[in-house]
């Protein structure tokens, strides 16, 4: 039996996408060509972690999609996707992990890099200095800060998992989770 949302798991996944955007907005560091040390994919994590694959990729996708109203950069329709919604979709994996958090984060994260460096190899490569592999380039750009982004993100789930918010007792089971 598929467990239906409730009210309350789409308040959260709206709510989660409003505080990620915001989080989106307070950068620590902006790279030349896109991309940003910020918080903004913990409240992504919350939701996934909280409640499962679904709700988690769900709340990355509304996230994605109002940074694409509020800061588009488009030169293909693919190329959208895979540089607004999909990246922040994925980080709904990090549900997969429920008992293990910091594992969920870089899964997410992981997930998140692997669509970036496709998005920057196919549409970004000619970005790569002369002489230098696009798939390097797109690599070492997108690592540069989507790890220090799943740092930050995994020092906070940490400090979260000490309250409420992520207690382990607090977290639907397994089966309820997809």
């Amino acid at each position: 039996m598929k467990k239906q949302w409730d009210l309350r798991v789409m308040m959260e996944i709206a709510v989660a996408a409003a505080l990620s955007l915001i989080l989106g907005m307070l950068r620590i560091y902006r790279m030349p060509y896109g991309g940003s040390v910020t918080l903004e994919m913990v409240p992504i994590f919350v939701v996934s972690l909280r409640h499962g694959v679904r709700s988690g990729a769900w709340s990355g996708l509304v996230v994605g999609l109002l940074k694409l109203l509020l800061d588009p950069y488009i030169i293909h329709p693919v190329q959208l996707v895979m540089d607004y919604p999909l990246p922040y979709a994925v980080l709904g994996i990090a549900g997969l992990f429920v008992h293990q958090p910091l594992a969920g984060v870089v899964a997410g994260t992981a997930a998140r890099c692997v669509v970036h460096v496709l998005a920057g190899v196919i549409f970004w490569g000619s970005y790569a200095p002369e002489g230098m592999n696009p798939w390097v380039y797109s690599l070492t750009y997108n690592a540069s800060y989507l790890v220090p982004n799943a740092i930050l993100a995994a020092l906070v789930i940490v400090l979260l998992m000490k309250s409420p918010l992520l207690k382990a007792n607090n977290r639907g089971t397994d089966s309820q989770r997809m």
